[in-house]
């Protein structure tokens, strides 16, 4: 039996005729420069199936080698200026770093510093070239945000005078109304929050189902999505959590490529490393591309480029997939020496860096740190279409934190620095801070004028205007007289009794064929539809399906036919309480995300549905769903 290498899934054959692979090799990278990828493509797959049909059993490979999914030559130029660009960053970190620290100086309200210095350069990107505010005449995109990467978010409005210096001092301390709060939190930041994303694994299902509920009101002509995208931002320990991955089949199935997912790979959760002995990039990736996704691995920085080039022999690609992740994170807390000797560990790799210092070999950057990687993998995310993409990220937890806790299993926890800390941080940011101002944590502020802050504005009025921002209304419906309910509010006449699941649905059909509010009734039901008595909405108003129905269902020839439709109302989730829950939320905040209000009714099967969804009716009501 062939046996299977470590960290991959396609079997270790041994090249009996090294001549002939090469002269394959050689025409498949002639087909490449000649014809282009495309064609390649097409060609192995043809290739493929053929050796198959012939009865030669090809494993299937959901990973690809352990290196940036977009080659060099394949990046766009960056539209930026990077010089202001990092300046701004490195106001961010500190601002966001001074908030956690002076928060609990004299309090134990706790907070994150290092889950933000890990994603800074993916937020700021993000902010400068892709996230587009709502205005009158574009949707705007909807971003969910890690909720431990907050402050970094309201450090960023700081600078641009969304929050005052007051607030920043009352973070995690809004009781006064005036603080702000520890997550996301739409209800008590009803002007600035959309979403809701604690607790964990809730921003990755509610995002899937706001980008299908999407595509859910442009079918119905509801409105207009244009190109509207939902971003989501995970951390890599986060996908443990069962809602964080548990509808990505669904996303994949329905083609969502309005979505695209940002998991920050920085190889640690609250104790200790995500997978020590393994690869969690491999395995997300795997698993993603495996659901139908279109993934994107950003793991390098621009600072390996040279040593792809240098590397004739393939023997870096394989070093790198050697490594399991504990080691990585090694590296990354100690230093350049220590990196020369283990990681670069033979006479072949130490040629590589041969010319290089130990501080150049310091330099050696993660792709989530570098905004030229950044850039290309969020614009071919945008660009990509059938799928829904994910990008993952690689990045250093504590990135800046350096001996309090950078690539350390205490960064989680990290929320006092002592002098030297605050020091070194201020050193390593080349930040304009005196030494006899570094024990009160100053807030940095860009002058009015300056090049920085203008370069904030512009970007942000190029985009749309600032984010995060919420719309807390929308236009009002014309809801039914009361009388138009009078059959349910009399006794019967017969004097039996009414069970509340006939009530629900008679009161469903009253609504539905009203003039003014029917069409923005959304009846969900997790396949109990026939248990409930509300078969007959099939054929009356029919299940939304973006597709339409291109199958003859087997009962056609009866009254209530199983009626799947493009211009559909009903939400039939399946087996599956969870994403009812969520395509809830996704109608009832369609006040706030879309500017139209629209009325669900989830109907849950029992105790049994409702105890599933608890911490997403919580979600729920933080955003606040239904409530303009």
């Amino acid at each position: 039996m062939t046996a299977l290498p470590e960290n991959n899934q396609t079997p270790a054959l041994k090249d009996e005729d090294p001549q002939e692979t090469r002269e394959w090799q050689d025409a498949l990278t002639g087909v490449i420069e000649k014809e282009g990828s495309d064609r390649a493509h097409f060609l192995i797959e043809q290739m493929i199936t053929q050796a198959r049909e012939e009865g030669i059993d090809i494993p299937y490979s959901a990973t690809t080698e352990y290196i940036n999914t977009i080659p060099v030559e394949r990046q766009p130029n960056y539209p930026g200026d990077a010089t202001i660009e990092i300046r701004i960053r490195n106001y961010v970190r500190w601002n966001s770093m001074a908030m956690v620290v002076r928060a609990n100086h004299d309090t134990n309200v706790g907070g994150h510093i290092a889950s933000f210095a890990s994603q800074a350069a993916l937020y700021e990107v993000g902010f400068n070239w892709f996230w587009r505010a709502a205005t009158e005449k574009h949707g705007g995109d909807l971003v969910f945000f890690q909720g431990h990467s907050i402050p970094g978010i309201y450090s960023r409005a700081h600078l641009l005078g969304q929050l005052s210096d007051e607030q920043l001092n009352s973070f995690r301390q809004e009781v006064s109304g005036h603080g702000l709060s520890s997550y996301p939190h739409p209800w008590l930041m009803p002007d600035f929050w959309q979403f809701p994303t604690v607790s964990m694994g809730l921003g990755p299902i509610q995002a899937i189902y706001q980008a299908r509920f999407m595509r859910y009101m442009e079918s119905r002509g509801m409105i207009e999505a244009q190109d509207r995208k939902v971003w989501a931002f995970l951390g890599d320990g986060e996908t443990d959590e069962v809602e964080a991955l548990g509808a990505i089949g669904m996303a994949a199935r329905e083609k969502l490529d309005n979505l695209v997912f940002v998991i920050n790979c920085n190889l640690q959760r609250l104790d200790g490393p995500v997978r020590g002995n393994g690869k969690i990039i491999q395995e997300l990736e795997g698993t993603f591309r495996g659901a139908g996704w279109n993934v994107i691995k950003l793991i390098w920085g621009r600072h390996w480029d040279v040593l792809f080039e240098r590397d004739k022999k393939g023997i870096l690609k394989k070093r790198m997939m050697e490594i399991v992740d504990g080691e990585y994170q090694t590296y990354k807390a100690k230093n350049g020496a220590y990196v020369r000797e283990h990681f670069f560990n033979s006479p072949e790799l130490r040629e590589l860096i041969a010319d290089w210092t130990d501080a150049d070999v310091w330099l050696l950057n993660r792709g989530g740190h570098d905004i030229f990687k950044i850039f290309s993998a969020f614009k071919v995310a945008i660009e990509h279409k059938g799928q829904p993409t994910l990008i993952l990220a690689k990045t250093i937890k504590g990135y800046g934190m350096g001996e309090a806790g950078e690539a350390m299993n205490i960064s989680h926890q990290q929320k006092k620095l002592d002098l030297d800390a605050i020091t070194g941080f201020r050193d390593r940011f080349k930040l304009p801070i005196p030494d006899d101002q570094l024990e009160s944590l100053p807030y940095l502020k860009f002058e009015e004028g300056s090049d920085e802050l203008n370069y904030m504005r512009e970007r942000r009025a190029a985009l749309g205007g600032n984010l995060p921002q919420r719309r807390r209304s929308a236009a009002p419906l014309e809801i039914p007289a009361l009388s138009a309910f009078e059959p349910l509010l009399r006794a019967s006449g017969e004097g039996r009794e009414v069970s509340t699941t006939m009530s629900i649905v008679r009161a469903l059909n009253i609504m539905l064929k009203d003039k003014n509010i029917g069409r923005h009734v959304v009846p969900i039901v997790p396949d109990e539809s026939r248990t409930f008595g509300m078969e007959g909405l099939f054929r009356q108003i029919g299940i939304w399906n973006q597709q339409g129905q291109k199958y003859v269902p087997e009962d056609h020839d009866q009254l209530m036919f199983y009626k799947e439709s493009k211009t559909g109302q009903v939400l039939q989730e399946g087996i599956n309480e969870a994403g009812a829950m969520s395509d809830w939320i996704a109608a009832a905040t369609a006040y706030s995300v879309h500017n139209v209000q629209m009325i669900p009714f989830y109907i849950c099967y029992s105790m049994f549905g409702f105890q599933r969804v608890m911490d997403l009716c919580w979600a729920a009501a933080d955003q606040p769903g239904g409530r303009p």
